[in-house]
């Protein structure tokens, strides 16, 4: 396809009128979740036209024949049409001049060679027209901030700052539930599927001259054009993060890709070799690429040494050998830190003078705030990993403040909170959440979060 202007993609992500090809009020079905979807979010941002030849209303309102019974000129046509319907109203999509297109329907290159023709046909068709196209064999595209939802998924996410492209739409559906379960956001939404126009490739750079974008997440199971990724991740990672989720790294998984997406799936070392040399961070499970994005979308950098903060020894002790096996390097800890906790009298004497902190059992929140001060004012640390087990002179809220307010004071440096618990913890990890922060509940993520920070690449096998 020629290039692709921004202009174009404006069309796309934020289009003026939209016309639904497939729209049916039929319960279950994708027709139905899209059309409530495009409505849902309309408002007077945008028209909405729903095409079905075999019912007269949709959702109470009118439908069309075909598109070319519209009068309108349509910014973007969304195809959920049996397979064997699409290559027609592909043609009467170009005909009209619709400014993109996103085709829903599967049975394409992932089911054959027969479906490979047949995708390969709309795929020239589109491109000759100069026309966008996502998919097929796709979930749609969401565009949170603009109220857009072009998608069958279920749920429409919260605004964010974080940009999510992922060759799988099932992934997108379950990541749009945990994010509201969690409350975060984001920018952009694509499921790109079987990329017969738009590519990966092309996505990465959109969400790179996206103003709401400062985080990029991929999941992809093939890369089409290896040297172009190279070369547009590499562009990319100075100014904007980007983390990925590889599928088809097993023999048993690279069968499952060729059926899933139609891709083949490239060896697992050597896509990690180039993750590395592009300066992208690889996750190795779902949980993990969300934790380091979110950890990359809210906290600053920190490349020096940091501080583990606890009131319990064993967590102390774990947090650092996690920090050790994913290579977070933990600072040396001055003299003077110690003595200026010491003379606060706000720390039991019996505190340990290392690296971890161990302000023991007994620590109060004002003990917390006092140790976490000098810590943050050293130069030599750049970060504190906040552990928190719980005792009975344990305050979650309190403590939940002070990290809040660490934020403001020393908003250069990362302070990660490790709350331990579940029932009592919760009063503290929800008032770090209404202010946009979030908890680690595992010393292995709080020392993944540190280390995503460093800027350095993920070792692959953590």
């Amino acid at each position: 396809m020629a290039a692709i202007f921004w202009w174009q993609m404006q069309k796309l992500f934020n289009p003026k009128s939209i016309v639904l090809i497939g729209a049916t009020g039929r319960q279950g079905s994708v027709g139905l979740g899209i059309a409530k979807n495009l409505l849902a979010g309309a408002g007077k941002r945008r028209k909405i036209f729903f095409v079905n030849p075999n019912s007269a209303k949709v959702l109470n309102r009118k439908t069309f024949v075909s598109i070319g019974d519209i009068k309108e000129k349509i910014d973007l046509a969304i195809i959920a049409v049996p397979s064997r319907f699409v290559e027609g109203v592909g043609q009467e999509c170009c005909l009209a001049g619709v400014g993109a297109a996103v085709i829903i329907s599967s049975g394409f290159a992932e089911t054959g060679v027969e479906g490979e023709k047949a995708q390969q046909a709309i795929s020239e068709m589109f491109a000759r027209n100069n026309i966008p196209l996502v998919g097929p064999n796709c979930l749609g595209v969401i565009n949170p901030s603009k109220g857009l939802n072009a998608s069958f998924a279920p749920e429409t996410p919260q605004k964010g700052n974080i940009a999510f492209l992922s060759q799988s739409g099932a992934l997108v559906d379950s990541i749009i539930d945990k994010s509201l379960s969690e409350n975060f956001g984001f920018s952009l939404m694509v499921s790109y599927g079987n990329e017969a126009g738009l590519s990966l490739n092309d996505f990465l750079k959109i969400a790179d001259e996206d103003k709401n974008t400062e985080v990029i997440v991929v999941y992809l199971e093939e890369i089409k054009n290896g040297r172009e990724f190279m070369k547009i991740a590499s562009g990319i990672t100075g100014r904007k993060p980007i983390v990925i989720l590889k599928g088809g790294k097993t023999r048993e998984g690279k069968k499952a890709v060729q059926s899933h997406t139609a891709s083949l799936a490239g060896d697992e070392k050597i896509y990690s070799a180039a993750f590395a040399q592009a300066g992208i961070v690889e996750a190795e499970t779902i949980e993990d690429l969300f934790l380091i994005a979110r950890t990359l979308s809210v906290y600053p950098k920190a490349a020096g040494p940091w501080a583990v903060l606890t009131n319990g020894g064993a967590v102390g002790v774990l947090t650092a050998d996690w920090c050790s096996k994913l290579g977070v390097g933990l600072a040396e800890i001055p003299q003077a830190v110690f003595d200026e906790i010491a003379k606060s009298e706000k720390v039991n004497a019996a505190f340990s003078r290392n690296n971890p902190l161990d302000i023991i059992g007994d620590a109060s929140s004002q003990g917390y705030e006092a140790a976490l001060w000098s810590l943050l004012g050293q130069k030599e640390i750049s970060g504190v990993i906040f552990c928190q087990t719980l005792q009975a002179m344990t305050d979650p809220f309190q403590n939940a403040e002070i990290i809040i307010e660490a934020r403001k004071r020393f908003p250069e440096k990362p302070v990660l909170p490790l709350f331990l618990g579940g029932k009592t913890t919760k009063k503290g990890s929800d008032a770090l959440v209404k202010k946009g922060l979030f908890c680690f509940n595992e010393p292995r993520d709080a020392a993944l979060a540190a280390r995503s920070l460093q800027g350095a690449d993920i070792p692959v096998n953590y």
